[in-house]
C-alpha cells in the first residue's frame, strides 16, 4: 500500500439519497441517476471514467514535463468503465485510450507506461479491476 507523506489537495463531496453530490467550495454540484435512467443526472461509473481520464491526462503532463517533451495540446484520454455482475455482486472493469499527436510511437509508448505507473488512480485500481490501455 501507497502511503502519503505530505498531502497536497484533499476533495471534499457530499453525496445524499436524493441524488445530489456537492463539494465543499461549491465548484462541484451535481444531479445523480442511476445508469441509463432517463431524465438528467450523472451516475458513479461516468464520474470514476471522468475522474481517471483527468487524472491519466495529467500524469502524462507531468511525465512530459520531467522528460522535457511537450504534450501536445490535443492530447486526450477517453475512459470507458463497464459495470458488470459478477458472483459476489458487481465490479468494474475500465479501458483507456490515449491520444499522443505528433509524437512517435517508442515516445508516445513510453509515456503512457510511465503515466500509467504515476497516476494514483492507476495505482489505486492496479490489481484490483481488469484495466487495458491503447495508443490512438
Amino acid at each position: 500500500m501507497n502511503t502519503i507523506d505530505k498531502v497536497i489537495y484533499t476533495a471534499r463531496v457530499h453525496t445524499t439519497g436524493g441524488g445530489n453530490a456537492c463539494s465543499d467550495d461549491g465548484r462541484l454540484l451535481l444531479q445523480l441517476s442511476p445508469p441509463e435512467a432517463p431524465g438528467v443526472g450523472t451516475n458513479p461509473w461516468q464520474l470514476f471514467a471522468a475522474g481517471w481520464s483527468a487524472c491519466f491526462l495529467e500524469s502524462l503532463g507531468h511525465i512530459a514535463h520531467l522528460r522535457e517533451v511537450a504534450l501536445p495540446e490535443d492530447a486526450a484520454v477517453d475512459a470507458e468503465v463497464d459495470l458488470g455482475a459478477t458472483p459476489g455482486g458487481f465490479a468494474i472493469q475500465a479501458r483507456l485510450r490515449v491520444t499522443l499527436p505528433g509524437i512517435d510511437l517508442e515516445s508516445a509508448c513510453a509515456l503512457v507506461n510511465a503515466a500509467h505507473a504515476a497516476s494514483p488512480y492507476s495505482k489505486a485500481t492496479n490489481g484490483n479491476i481488469a484495466v487495458s490501455i491503447d495508443l490512438a
